[in-house]
């Protein structure tokens, strides 16, 4: 019989049920750069096949790039409107808006009793997982995992296995 070694976890959806809280935030920057846009549940469930909040910005955005004297000037736009979103949904976790599934940390424990090893492999990143979990797990909770590897530490982004590769090294 073969015994369990380790166990792999994403963040979003997996961790914590965070989207509902991102569309939040997406749509505060939105409101915040004056933009009509709006991200509604459906909409941005249609979304999510596109990995990564920036390349979700750009794809929405296409329309606007016309406004932009060149491609450089849209994607500055992007990665510092991604940057303002990213600060708002860290502040959201910060205010308590995401706990951890039920029976998470139950599973933490009881897999880091179990001397099985813990390892993070998530599209989102690195701030965001650290946010999380530094406010839904005791400090040092970094310790616990063997790797975390987000989009921040890989050039691409699921679905490709780059993230499940790099946390398996």
């Amino acid at each position: 019989m073969n015994t369990l070694k380790a166990i792999i976890f994403d963040v979003d959806g997996t961790l914590a049920d965070t989207e509902d809280v991102h569309r939040l935030a997406f749509n505060h920057v939105f409101q915040e750069y004056g933009l009509d846009w709006h991200w509604n549940v459906d909409l941005y469930r249609e979304l999510l096949a596109i990995s990564g909040g920036r390349e979700r910005i750009a794809n929405y955005g296409r329309g606007l790039r016309r406004r932009f004297a060149s491609d450089a000037a849209f994607d500055d736009f992007v990665v510092a409107m991604h940057k303002a979103k990213t600060r708002k949904y860290a502040a959201m976790l910060v205010e308590g808006r995401v706990g951890l599934r039920p029976g998470i940390r139950r599973l933490l424990d009881e897999a880091r009793a179990a001397g099985i090893k813990l390892a993070i492999a998530t599209s989102s990143a690195r701030s965001n997982v650290e946010t999380l979990l530094d406010n839904n797990l005791p400090a040092g909770w970094r310790a616990w995992f063997s790797a975390v590897e987000t989009s921040d530490s890989v050039a691409q982004k699921k679905p490709s296995p780059a993230v499940y590769l790099a946390a398996l090294t």
